[in-house]
């Protein structure tokens, strides 16, 4: 009777859908590539941080690839991701954001994975408009890029073993919160590679906040996307969907009144239990890169 009773809760829980957008489309001739999904994403105002070509780096490095596409394409919002981050500065989590472009191999279909708002919200802990009006307009570009693409939503979540968001501070003040970050950073970069992360793309975003009308409220806003390849391939076997959360972004931020330096990253959990990852191989590498990623910034503030 419990077992029935489960199965009848996890159905009727399913019709609300879980955190991610799934999108497919066919592909059997492969005229639809991640280079038309960009262009779509800039002419709805977004900015390219990096577009990861991953199946070449999976070939290469665990001898097959069980894909005959698979890209990590990372976005900025810039019309939205500006307010998001001076109203609620952990916001930069999602700058860039991640949008997951995969196909396998047998599958006539290309698939693309992103965050719903309602996703955005709880990783991040709080709400804000920006996250539905992010929502809107990546939906917006990847349908014009992949015309009568098939929308969805994944499963409901699993729930979480872990906390969302992994965040560590660093105490500064004004005298010493230049070199601090020199340090936290220049400690942070060194720190990633011999843990077997790679730093795909940098963005100085104070740059871009300084650039608006008003001054940034940031001595500096910088953000990292990282990614551990053994992770994605890994994960990608059973829950490809999860590339939705990968490169990672680490966000590292001084607010202009504040004695501290901000550093953090949507966690592992999150792939976990958004992607419904539930394969013991895979919980295992994700476990140990939360584990190794925790080590390289408590290095930072110890």
């Amino acid at each position: 009777m419990k077992k029935i009773i489960g199965a009848v809760l996890a159905g009727f829980l399913s019709l609300f859908g879980g955190d991610l957008h799934l999108l497919s489309v066919s592909n059997a001739d492969g005229k639809l590539t991640p280079a038309l999904i960009e262009k779509a994403f800039e002419a709805n105002g977004f900015v390219i941080a990096a577009d990861s070509e991953m199946n070449g780096p999976f070939t290469k490095q665990f001898g097959a690839s069980d894909f005959t596409m698979f890209n990590l394409l990372t976005v900025i919002p810039k019309k939205q991701a500006a307010s998001l981050v001076k109203s609620h500065p952990d916001g930069g989590i999602f700058v860039p954001m991640g949008v997951g472009i995969y196909q396998r191999k047998g599958d006539n279909n290309l698939h693309v994975s992103v965050l719903t708002a309602e996703a955005m919200k709880k990783i991040a802990g709080f709400d804000a408009p920006e996250f539905a009006l992010i929502e809107k307009e990546v939906l917006s570009a990847l349908q014009k890029a992949l015309p009568g693409a098939k929308l969805t939503m994944s499963e409901t979540s699993l729930p979480s073993e872990g906390a969302l968001l992994s965040r560590f501070v660093r105490p500064t003040d004004a005298a010493s919160w230049s070199s601090d970050k020199d340090e936290t950073e220049m400690m942070i970069e060194e720190g990633l590679k011999p843990a077997g992360f790679v730093l795909s793309n940098f963005t100085d975003y104070n740059f871009m906040l300084n650039d608006g009308s008003e001054p940034s409220p940031f001595d500096f806003y910088d953000t990292y996307s990282i990614c551990k390849l053994k992770v994605i391939y890994t994960v990608a076997k059973t829950r490809p969907e999860a590339a939705a959360f990968a490169p990672c972004t680490l966000m590292v931020y001084k607010k202009k009144d504040a004695d501290e330096i901000v550093m953090g990253f949507p966690g592992v959990y999150n792939w976990m239990s958004s992607a419904r990852v539930s394969d013991p191989e895979a919980k295992e590498v994700l476990k140990q890169a939360q584990s190794d990623f925790e080590a390289v910034l408590k290095s930072t503030v110890e």
